[in-house]
Parts: C-alpha cells; structure tokens; sequence
C-alpha cells in the first residue's frame, strides 16, 4: 500500500502591496528631500547701506565705521577712521572720492607695491540677479549710509 504523498508545497502567498507602495513611498520622500537640501540657497545680497556696511566693511572698519573692527588689528596699514571722511574733506562728504575707493580700490596705493589691503568691492556689488543689477543702487546705498554716519 502507498502512503499518500504529503503537501510540501507551500502555499501561494497573496502580494504584499500595501508594504510595497510603502517602501517605495518612504524611499520618495527621501530621495526628494535629499535633492532639496542639496540645492544651494542663493546668498542674501542686502540692499540698504546699512546692512552692506556691516557685511562687508565693518570687520575692518568697526561696527561704527570708526576703523577699529576686528580685523583692524592685522593689517599692516592703519584702518581709516570713515566717521571723519567730512572733517578731513573740509567738512564736505567726498561722494566721489569714496565711490571711485569702494568701487576700485585705494587710490594712494599701487598695485607694483604689493597687494591692496582693503577688497575691491564694486564688482561683487554688481553682481546681477533677477535680470536687474542692483550693484549701483548698493554702492549709492553703501555711500548715503556713510555719509549719515559723519561726525562734526
């Protein structure tokens, strides 16, 4: 007499969606969040005189433009005193003169003499953005600001 032959077989499993939709689910999210935050944020470019000076002037300059921020300390060259540009122009503020600094440089300096201490600014002040150049209106910015922070 034969034995009846057991089952091995094991039976047919229903599909497994909901865990499938979840995996895949889960591992979209993270695959997007992971492509956002490797995105690079545009930097904030601040318009108005007063935060341009404490971005970009007062680590040399002061928090109050009178030449004695914190970098001050290593240059080899004595950082100007910005709160007196009227009083050593005769009282009158030297619009151009400070312009044409900001925008190229120093002028007493040459640059056969080494480098130049203080940054050239104008042309990261010009820098376009939304088809616009604000770089004139951040340098005229930048220059009304110092001229309100003149002392008598």
């Amino acid at each position: 007499m034969k034995r009846p032959r057991k089952n091995t077989e094991r039976p047919k499993s229903k599909p497994k969606r909901p865990i499938l939709v979840l995996v895949l689910l889960v591992s979209g999210v993270i695959s997007a969040s992971a492509q956002i935050g490797n995105q690079r944020q545009p930097p904030i470019r601040p318009v108005d005189g007063g935060s341009i000076f404490r971005n970009y002037c007062a680590a040399c300059h002061g928090p109050d433009g009178r030449g004695n921020g914190p970098v001050s300390k290593v240059l080899k060259r004595e950082v100007p005193d910005l709160t007196k540009l009227s009083q050593r122009n005769g009282d009158k503020f030297p619009a151009i003169h400070v312009r044409t600094t900001i925008m190229f440089g120093p002028d007493d300096l040459l640059s056969a003499h080494g480098s130049k201490e203080m940054p050239i600014w104008g042309p990261i002040f010009h820098e376009i953005e939304f088809d616009q150049d604000l770089g004139n209106v951040r340098l005229e910015n930048v220059i009304k600001y110092l001229e309100s922070i003149q002392r008598k």
